[in-house]
């Protein structure tokens, strides 16, 4: 996992929620078999074509409205330095991540604290939050990749995995984004936080997960990737948290309403009430039900979209080489062969190979040669980001957002 370590004899080893242990309902989705991995560098074409496929069955929790993948088998998935998630060389992404972690550390008194990141990534996040004043930081992540930052940072970064690599966390916040999603056993990683902190009156946790209600209500079938075994709402991260032994402070959305940021500490009393933002699960059902309906027509909608361009003679490429690009493809069946090209800004992603689909990343400034009638943008926040690059290179494509 992201910078984490499976839990043996979880309770959803027999086939209960892991959030709750609940008994598990039939899946409400069942989707096409997609690459296991959708962020690892493939310098191959044919071993890209050829990557291992996992099944999705999605199911929701009637008890606390988790909604996770009953299929997902975390021996399938792969997370090292060939892992390229990082968003780090999008200038919206990197001032979203100085504006946040600006105002974590001023809202909770971090300066010349010491804060632990576990599933670091890259460290992006880590750095900023250094420059925001945090004293001392720890990153833990498989991928991490000291070489690619800037020395002058006051971080110590462990190539490994929490709890076996990093068994205590002294630490005046925990910062955890877009990781927990990567876990299958929800519970049973955020008890083994608890446990591990040694101060738990002075550690504040702070967390960022994808929103799903987003991506039911949008039926955003591009959010939805065989690494991500679970997925968060509202309500369903709340009430996690709580019955894993933390107090909820704050859940709000953030980055287009794309993303829950939770934040939280350890329980020394009481529990605190419910907040405002969380749905109930019988709402996120509801919403379940809406995405599974609607999810075929979605699919159809792009697949027709894409043969129109290419009937008339134009040719569709889609931005974005990271996840939901390899999810869009995916989905696409048959139809993917008529995306001319996959585009990312990061370097690292240049010249590799999609799995599942084998497109090569191109850089943007080879679109000069593909010459897209179409650009569909997989993250609807890089928007006015790529057009302005677009424009730059001279290009007038249609520009659509998923």
């Amino acid at each position: 996992m992201r910078g984490t370590e499976v839990v043996i004899g979880s309770i959803d080893d027999v086939g209960g929620c892991p959030a709750c242990g609940a008994a598990a309902p039939e899946p409400f989705h069942l989707g096409e078999p997609v690459p296991v991995n959708s962020c690892l560098l493939l310098r191959d074409r044919a071993a890209a074509v050829d990557f291992p496929q996992g099944e999705l069955a999605l199911a929701l929790c009637p008890a606390c409205g988790l909604i996770w993948n009953g299929q997902f088998d975390p021996a399938l998935t792969t997370y090292s330095q060939d892992y390229e998630e990082t968003q780090g060389f999008s200038p919206t992404f990197q001032a979203f991540i100085r504006e946040l972690a600006t105002d974590w550390t001023e809202r909770y008194s971090l300066s010349g604290g010491t804060v632990v990141e576990i599933g670091c990534g890259k460290g992006e996040f880590l750095v900023e939050m250094t420059r925001a004043g945090v004293g001392t930081a720890i990153g833990i992540d498989p991928g991490v990749q000291p070489s690619r930052v800037a020395d002058d940072v006051p971080i110590t970064w462990i190539q490994g995995l929490f709890p076996q690599d990093l068994p205590e966390l002294r630490a005046d916040a925990i910062v955890c984004r877009h990781t927990l999603e990567h876990i299958a056993p929800v519970r049973e990683f955020l008890t083994s936080i608890r446990a591990a902190i040694t101060e738990p009156d002075r550690t504040v946790l702070l967390f960022e997960v994808p929103d799903v209600l987003r991506v039911l209500d949008e039926v955003a079938f591009w959010d939805v990737y065989y690494e991500h075994s679970s997925y968060f709402s509202a309500g369903s991260v709340g009430r996690l948290f709580r019955a894993a032994g933390f107090e909820v402070l704050r859940i709000e959305r953030a980055y287009s309403d794309q993303t829950l940021l939770v934040e939280a500490r350890p329980a020394i009393g009481g529990l605190a009430g419910v907040l405002p933002i969380e749905e109930s699960p019988a709402e996120l059902a509801e919403a379940a039900g809406r995405f599974a309906r609607g999810h075929q027509a979605m699919v159809e909608h792009w697949r027709d979209r894409i043969q129109a361009v290419e009937a008339g003679g134009g040719r569709t490429v889609i931005w974005g080489g990271g996840s939901k690009g390899v999810a869009f493809l995916a989905a696409l069946g048959a139809h993917s062969d008529l995306v001319a090209g996959v585009v990312d800004i990061n370097p690292f992603k240049q010249n590799q190979y999609m799995a599942g689909t084998g497109h090569r990343v191109l850089a943007p400034k080879e679109l000069t040669t593909v010459e897209p009638a179409l650009v569909i943008v997989m993250n609807g926040a890089y928007r006015t980001e790529i057009g302005n690059e677009l424009a730059d290179l001279g290009l007038t494509p249609i520009v659509e957002a998923l």
